[in-house]
């Protein structure tokens, strides 16, 4: 660390860097603008079309879509002043941004599934036979290691077969745009999910026939193979949707946003995080009444993994669903802008 620290402020002269004077954040420019045109929700839309005429305000490939982001050109009494009033510049900035959060909301059900790998898999794995020959015993917690070696494996898969096969048939580049290879990620993911739900009935299933349901410390005679496909599907699925959201949340947006841009990528895991703990304590105090074991009981012979992963598969299912439904028109919407 004091090496790679070293290197980096001796790199710190290379930088190139820009002083751009007295221009403001971008947060800052995009929240002026929303809370401009809170403000002047009343003002009617004659005063602004006026204004658009006389001082052409508004060129003619103005974005139709949020167009009530549009007030925040006039200041509340329906005048232009200096100064007081946003520019057309930072009006679209914000319906950029604005456009974008569809495609971020929907996101999420991929961030909840996401949140499980580390979580409950790895507490699975701890009830299981985690023997690979005599002698030598795997760590639950070292599973999570597949997700990585998988990605490693796809990666390569993805970019020299994958790609140029799907180039045939779309003429695009990439193979496929940013948007489908999230999809497809969502999808893989959605898979992952559905096998981890199946996997946990067949453990509860295993545990019941032994009767080993009361027995804390004993190892469920199964393997915890039965895990990997869930860890090599995760893979895949960050294969897809990670890097594609990287990249779409990155490149959708003006250069001066691309910060803003990584932002919304970085907070889909970190929103998704805090909603799959927010499930977790809600359905913890709903099945946990009245003393019953709940679906996340200390023994997890007798809690319901599997339901919560049920519940999760369908919660996909939506996500997907509604992203397909936000992408096409995501789509449209930017063709109708250009």
């Amino acid at each position: 660390m004091v090496a790679a620290l070293g290197v980096f402020l001796l790199g710190t002269m290379t930088y190139r860097y820009s002083v751009k004077g007295d221009e403001k954040s971008p947060f800052l420019r995009i929240g002026r603008v929303f809370v401009a045109a809170v403000k002047n929700w009343r003002t009617t839309p004659s005063p602004i079309i006026i204004e658009e005429e006389a001082h052409a305000t508004l060129p003619h490939n103005s974005s139709e879509q949020f167009k009530f982001l549009n007030k925040a050109l006039l200041s509340p009494d329906g005048s232009k002043e200096e100064g007081k009033v946003c520019s057309f510049s930072n009006i679209e900035e914000a319906k950029t941004v604005l456009r974008l959060v569809p495609i971020w909301v929907t996101s999420l059900g991929y961030a909840v599934v996401y949140a499980q790998i580390s979580t409950f898999l790895t507490k699975e794995g701890a009830t299981m036979d985690g023997t690979i020959f005599p002698g030598f015993e795997i760590l639950a917690a070292s599973l999570q290691s597949f997700v990585n070696l998988s990605i490693i494996l796809v990666i390569p898969i993805y970019d020299r077969i994958f790609v140029p096969i799907a180039r045939a048939f779309t003429r695009n580049p990439s193979g496929i745009t940013m948007l489908q290879r999230i999809g497809i990620g969502m999808l893989f993911s959605a898979i992952c999910i559905v096998v981890a739900a199946l996997v946990e009935m067949k453990r509860l299933k295993i545990a019941k026939e032994y009767e080993l349901v009361d027995m804390l410390n004993v190892t469920i005679p199964m393997s915890a193979w039965w895990l990997l496909p869930q860890y090599v599907l995760s893979g895949i699925a960050d294969v897809f949707t990670v890097v594609g959201l990287q990249e779409f949340f990155y490149d959708q947006v003006p250069i001066e946003l691309r910060s803003v841009g990584l932002a919304l990528y970085l907070s889909i895991f970190g929103v998704g995080n805090f909603l799959s703990s927010f499930l977790v304590s809600v359905i913890e105090e709903v099945t946990g009444r009245d003393g019953k074991n709940s679906w996340f009981a200390d023994n997890l012979n007798r809690a319901h993994l599997d339901y919560f992963y049920w519940l999760l598969a369908g919660l996909s299912a939506i996500a997907l669903a509604a992203y397909v439904y936000f992408a096409k028109s995501y789509i449209y919407n930017r063709k109708s802008t250009t």
